[in-house]
C-alpha cells in the first residue's frame, strides 16, 4: 500500500528539493519517457529513462532524494497524478514508463495497452540478448486505462519493468548514487530502447546484425 495515494496528499509532508526532485525537457518525436519511481525509488530507473530519452523525446523523472525511506514516495501508476507530469502526458502521443520490480533474475517485463509497440520492443530486446517478456503478473500489466503510461493521446503506451537483477547488471553501486556508474551493459540496453523508439514505423522482425548480439 502507497504511504501517499495521490501528490496532493505527499506534498503535505514531503519537501521538493529535500525529499523529491522532478526533472523533465522537452522533445520533438511526440514521444513522452517517463520515470515516475526514479532515484531512491525504484534505483537506476531515471538515469535508463533520461538516457533513452536523450535530446529527441519528451523525458520526465519523479525522483526521490532521501537518504533513506524513499518507498514513501512511491505513488502507484494508476493514481500518478504529479501536476507536471500530467501536463507532459496531455503532451505527448504515447508515452514509455520505465519502473523496477524485484525478480532476482535479468528481465524486463513488458506491459501497457499499446501491445503491438510492446512486442516490438520484446523483440527487439531479445534480439540484442536481453531477456524480454510480456507481463502477466496482474499487478504489473500496466493496463488500466488511468495508468500513467496509457495517458497520452494514444490511450495506449508501454510500461517497461526492469528487475533489480537487470539493473545490477546495468550499474555498479546500484544504490549508492554518489558513486554509481555505468556498465557497458547499460549502453547496449539504452541504444536497444531507444532505436526501437526512433523506428517506431520500422516493421516487426528487424534484426541486428548478428555479431552485435551479446547474450546477458
Amino acid at each position: 500500500m502507497d504511504t501517499y495515494p495521490h501528490f496532493d496528499q505527499l506534498r503535505q509532508h514531503e519537501q521538493e528539493g529535500i525529499d523529491y526532485v522532478i526533472l523533465h525537457r522537452s522533445g520533438s518525436s511526440g514521444i513522452l519517457v517517463m520515470a515516475p519511481h526514479a532515484g531512491g525509488i525504484e534505483p537506476g530507473t531515471g538515469d535508463i529513462a533520461d538516457a533513452v530519452a536523450a535530446q529527441v523525446h519528451a523525458f520526465y523523472c519523479f525522483k526521490g532524494i532521501k537518504k533513506q525511506g524513499n518507498r514513501v514516495l512511491h505513488i502507484s501508476s494508476n493514481r500518478f497524478d504529479e501536476p507536471l507530469a500530467m501536463q507532459r502526458v496531455t503532451e505527448a502521443n504515447w508515452i514509455v514508463t520505465l519502473h523496477g520490480c524485484r525478480d532476482v533474475e535479468p528481465v524486463v517485463w513488458v506491459g501497457g495497452r499499446a501491445l503491438q509497440r510492446g512486442d516490438r520492443i520484446i523483440a527487439s530486446l531479445q534480439a540484442a540478448g536481453f531477456p524480454a517478456h510480456r507481463c502477466d503478473d496482474p499487478g504489473l500489466r500496466g493496463l488500466h486505462p488511468k495508468n500513467v503510461c496509457n495517458r497520452g493521446r494514444d490511450s495506449a503506451g508501454v510500461q517497461l519493468e526492469v528487475s533489480f537483477g537487470l539493473r545490477q547488471l546495468l550499474f555498479t553501486d546500484l544504490f549508492r548514487r554518489r558513486i554509481r556508474s555505468r556498465t557497458m551493459l547499460f549502453y547496449r540496453f539504452v541504444e536497444t530502447l531507444a532505436g526501437c523508439l526512433l523506428s517506431d514505423e520500422v516493421p516487426m522482425g528487424i534484426r541486428p546484425e548478428r555479431d552485435s548480439i551479446r547474450p546477458i
